[in-house]
């Protein structure tokens, strides 16, 4: 049986149980909400409530903040993380599309020779 626990994106963490983890204030959880940087899921209640996917990027932009970048740097540079994870995916899949085309052609051409030669062994009329 799965449990919501089980599930990294499940949001089952409150802004105060996120400070205490990561040893950050909760008005910066709330700020990185403002900006748009990490916005979690709201509770029926409209609490903020993490998934354990956020809690790792609310402590990546953390210590990026530490090293001097500002909140929509790291916007953007989870952006664009987010853009090249999905042209990566994309890729993937247009190369096993290709390979499978690649292996198409290979089986057929045989087929396509033994038939051409067959016309092509005829002697050519004039």
């Amino acid at each position: 049986m799965d449990l919501p626990i089980d599930d990294e994106n499940a949001a089952l963490y409150a802004v105060g149980q996120v400070a205490d983890m990561l040893g950050v204030q909760p008005a910066f959880l709330r700020r990185l909400d403002l900006e748009r940087v990490v916005q979690p899921a709201r509770s029926d209640g409209g609490q903020r409530r993490y998934s354990r996917a956020e809690i790792v990027q609310v402590q990546r932009v953390w210590e990026m903040a530490a090293e001097g970048m500002s909140l929509a740097g790291i916007r953007r540079i989870l952006e664009l993380e987010v853009e090249v994870a999905d042209l990566r995916r994309q890729m993937a899949s247009e190369e096993a599309r290709s390979e499978q085309t690649t292996e198409t052609i290979a089986r057929e051409r045989p087929s396509q020779r033994r038939k051409g030669a067959s016309t092509s062994d005829a002697p050519a009329s004039r």
